[in-house]
C-alpha cells in the first residue's frame, strides 16, 4: 500500500527502481535468481530477451534526458544482463 507521500513499503518510486525492477525480472528468467513466489529457479530465455528489450528501449528513449549516474547504471544493467544471456543461450 502507497502512504500519504507516494512511498510504498519505503520504496521510491523512481528511475533506477524501474530498471532494477525490470532487471530483477530478466534476471529471473536467465535463471540468476529465484522465483521469489514459487522459490525454484527456472529459465525462461523469450521473458529474459523480453525484459532486456524493454530495458534496451527504455534507454534508448531516455538518452538525453537521464543524470550521468542513471544513464552509466541502465547501461551497466543492459550491458551484464546481455553478456549473461549470451553464456545462458
Amino acid at each position: 500500500m502507497s502512504n500519504a507521500s507516494g512511498s510504498t513499503n519505503g520504496m521510491e518510486a523512481n528511475f533506477s527502481t524501474l530498471v532494477l525492477s525490470i532487471g530483477s525480472s530478466a534476471a529471473m528468467a536467465l535463471g540468476l535468481a529465484p522465483n521469489p513466489m514459487t522459490n525454484k529457479t527456472e529459465k525462461d530465455l523469450n521473458l529474459a530477451r523480453f525484459n532486456i528489450d524493454l530495458l534496451r528501449m527504455l534507454r534508448d528513449k531516455t538518452k538525453g534526458n537521464l543524470s550521468a549516474d542513471e544513464q552509466k547504471f541502465i547501461e551497466s544493467i543492459v550491458t551484464d544482463l546481455q553478456m549473461k544471456f549470451v553464456t545462458a543461450k
